[in-house]
């Protein structure tokens, strides 16, 4: 079982949860941090919550990995403070070197980075992982935003950004991740597609084409589940960001574009002659009858 909490300073986690192992209470985790800086306070802070609501639970791990010391210092006290498990490098190599010990439930990746930048990070991890992937990118950084989409990012989110947006998109990039593993949203054996050479399996997260496996992110999985759901018939773009992202997200529809674009090309590599899936221009997508 992962440990309840992280902590960048050994000398704070004793504050708040001493060796024996009890949970301070409130009051004494303010007289103990009275003098450390307001950026240990307020991990400290997020610590004693993420505790006291449920020690035992597993709480998801988020790697971060930016080479700016600021926003790694910003984004992981937001994060923490929302009970996540934070994870930080400041770049590419070091990441890639701890997902082998500490796999992460959702990563935040910077693209331009030393010794490894983000987009070649991300084209590892693919090779192993289909965890969701959100990409921190500046507004000269167009082109890289479509790149990175193509090679598996299931969003990105341009600096400087709004924490309460990038929360909002972690928390629906990881609640679609997780809900096939949930209980209480399992899918009926019926909800299995089949279409021709299509199987489609969202319980088990599952996709083949002539019987071999196709790797799909969270996100390319969602589109295609729904083309594939009612065949022939179009869907706008409109239609499969909500079904994407939610209500609560907007993003553009040349993101919609990419994932397509990044779906074909996966089936492609199963199937060079795949055509299954058409584009209406002006209108949508939809997946041909078969």
């Amino acid at each position: 079982m992962r440990p309840p909490c992280s902590f960048g300073s050994r000398s704070l986690a004793t504050r708040v949860m001493p060796a024996s192992g009890r949970l301070l209470p409130f009051a004494a985790v303010q007289r103990n941090i009275a003098n450390q800086t307001i950026s240990e306070w307020a991990r400290a802070l997020a610590t004693h919550f993420s505790l006291a609501l449920g020690a035992s639970r597993v709480m998801p791990i988020i790697a971060l990995v930016d080479d700016d010391h600021n926003i790694l210092t910003s984004v992981s006290i937001a994060l923490e403070a929302e009970g996540y498990l934070i994870k930080a490098y400041s770049d590419g190599a070091s990441a890639l070197e701890g997902f082998k010990t500490n796999a992460p439930d959702l990563a935040i990746l910077d693209i331009k980075m030393p010794r490894m930048d983000g987009m070649e990070l991300l084209q590892r991890l693919r090779y192993k992982s289909d965890i969701p992937v959100i990409f921190l990118t500046s507004k000269e950084e167009e082109i890289d935003e479509v790149l990175a989409l193509k090679v598996g990012a299931d969003d990105y989110i341009r600096k400087p950004f709004s924490q309460r947006l990038l929360l909002e998109r972690v928390k629906v990039l990881l609640r679609r991740a997780t809900s096939k593993d949930s209980p209480g949203s399992k899918m009926p054996v019926e909800n299995v597609l089949d279409r021709g050479e299509l199987h489609v399996d969202p319980e088990r997260h599952t996709c083949t084409w002539m019987g071999k496996s196709v790797a799909l992110t969270v996100t390319e999985f969602l589109l295609l589940q729904l083309l594939a759901s009612r065949p022939g018939v179009v869907k706008s773009r409109n239609a499969l960001m909500d079904a994407a992202y939610g209500d609560d997200i907007h993003v553009d529809e040349r993101t919609i574009d990419s994932h397509i674009k990044r779906v074909r090309q996966k089936f492609k590599i199963v199937d060079g002659s795949f055509d299954m899936i058409d584009t209406l221009y002006g209108v949508g997508y939809r997946f041909r009858e078969v």
